[in-house]
């Protein structure tokens, strides 16, 4: 069998881009219609996609939740008691709260994520160095094809406490008022680094070779 080299590899990749974003952005252009998006992301995917040599295949804007899970990580049967992509208050949080009565009861908190598709390895790099120098120190380039080029976006803010188990509150509402404070804080700073890099995104155009 012959062996693909990695210049072959980025050709390939290179030449399908264009038909990948065509079809990325049908896709997005559908979730928007059913509202599958978040609303405050969305500008800075409209600019991330309106770049040559990117285009955006999912996204979340970072969330808080309160979630119901037969056991952690099993996230194929858990469900959602409040789930929120801004800061939150101590009368939502306890009303989900509220609504747990089997398996284990867990407040979440979790960063933004992109995964943005670039043209070619410089275009990822030059996106990468972007969002670490912007404080997205989880990003990564994920994946490398002739298929798929993928830069992950990630942030480093997260929180996993468990709150209950089986309708019994393991918490007093003081320390769900504390964790709460620090999970807003978080928020605060996560939204921050995204309207940061909307602000900065379109300097890769004026870098591109």
């Amino acid at each position: 069998m012959q062996k693909i080299s990695w210049g072959d590899t980025m050709f390939l990749y290179a030449k399908n881009f264009d038909e990948q974003k065509t079809k990325a952005m049908k896709g997005l252009r559908k979730a928007l219609a059913e509202k599958k998006v978040d609303e405050d992301i969305i500008s800075l995917l409209e600019k991330i996609n309106s770049l040559d040599n990117y285009f955006t295949t999912s996204s979340c804007s970072g969330r808080i939740s309160v979630m119901e899970m037969p056991h952690f990580g099993d996230k194929l049967n858990s469900v959602w008691l409040g789930k929120w992509h801004r800061e939150v208050t101590v009368g939502e949080v306890l009303d989900a709260i509220g609504r747990h009565s089997k398996g284990q009861l867990w407040f979440l908190v979790r960063s933004p994520i992109l995964h943005v598709s670039a043209k070619t390895m410089e275009d990822a790099v030059r996106l990468l160095n972007l969002a670490i120098g912007l404080g997205f120190k989880y990003s990564n380039i994920k994946s490398v094809s002739h298929k798929k080029l993928l830069v992950e976006i990630r942030s480093t803010e997260r929180m996993d406490v468990p709150l209950g188990e089986d309708g019994e509150p393991w918490v007093s509402e003081d320390y769900i008022e504390r964790i709460i404070a620090i999970a807003n804080a978080q928020v605060r700073c996560f939204k921050g680094k995204l309207k940061r890099l909307e602000e900065e995104i379109a300097q890769l155009n004026s870098q591109a070779p």
